[in-house]
């Protein structure tokens, strides 16, 4: 449900947007084909916008869309996109062809996320990754950032956890950046309070066998092998429903030969 403070007019918001994005006045006037005076009256509460003039000036901004609701509100429109949950049935496509992803792209691990990382779906890949866990991290809802970096979650297994962990805090301060998320702000001030597990730095632990990786890879133990991963993110296009415009894929793509022969004979064993 979207909310919106009471006394926030839309101008302030557009404003707060504005200065976030770094661009004046005039910038954004030329970008939304308007002038700057128009914005400076929309931004004091001189001049009161149009529907279609902050959907537009929240288009350049590159507001998301649950924040797009909350200037409508503020504005006195009604809220134009839906926030359904992904078990409603006018999303029943939707969850169809992402639970055919996840499946078809096993074994591979593979898993969906809202804009908080928490996990709403992850194939048979997944599970094996977070075999061994403790139950009190893999009780639902579960998080992605809080399993894999928390000091009795994958973080004692990952080899390179200072660089993963930096480049997984890197992505959560861009995202904070770009929107204004209580929720992800908090998980992020949890998650990088979390001390390095007992034992050390795995980073410490040399590679005999280094591997020129194409992309920063996650290096994880898991049953005597060290297997290798890159992460890649997929979103939905123009969404027009809240859920689906937070909606994130994460593919976790093997890095190296080693890792690719060791999933696949591990599905080859698990088919019998």
């Amino acid at each position: 449900m979207t909310t919106v403070a009471s006394g926030t007019g839309v101008g302030q918001l557009l404003r707060e947007w504005r200065e976030r994005r770094r661009l004046s006045q005039l910038e954004l006037a030329l970008r939304a084909a308007s002038s700057s005076r128009h914005i400076s009256f929309i931004e004091t509460g001189r001049s009161r916008p149009s529907e279609e003039m902050i959907l537009r000036l929240a288009e350049h901004l590159d507001v998301p869309v649950r924040d797009r609701n909350a200037l409508l509100l503020a504005a006195g429109y009604a809220p134009k996109y839906a926030e359904s949950t992904l078990d409603d049935p006018g999303l029943a496509t939707l969850r169809e062809g992402i639970d055919n992803l996840l499946q078809g792209y096993d074994p591979y691990p593979a898993l969906v996320v809202d804009g908080a990382y928490t996990v709403l779906a992850a194939n048979r890949a997944i599970g094996m990754l977070l075999d061994g866990l403790p139950e009190h991290l893999l009780t639902p809802p579960l998080n992605a950032m809080r399993i894999t970096l928390h000091p009795e979650g994958l973080a004692p297994r990952i080899r390179n956890l200072r660089e993963w962990r930096g480049h997984l805090l890197a992505q959560m301060e861009r995202q904070i950046g770009l929107a204004r998320s209580e929720a992800l702000r908090a998980l992020y001030e949890e998650v990088a309070a979390y001390p390095l597990p007992d034992g050390g730095d795995p980073e410490d632990r040399e590679d005999p066998h280094p591997y020129p990786y194409f992309a920063l890879p996650m290096r994880i133990e898991h049953d005597g092998h060290v297997l290798s991963f890159v992460s890649s993110i997929s979103t939905f296009n123009t969404p027009m429903d809240v859920t689906v415009s937070e909606l994130a894929i994460e593919t976790l793509l093997p890095a190296d030969p080693a890792t690719v022969a060791y999933l696949q004979g591990v599905a080859a064993a698990m088919r019998g």
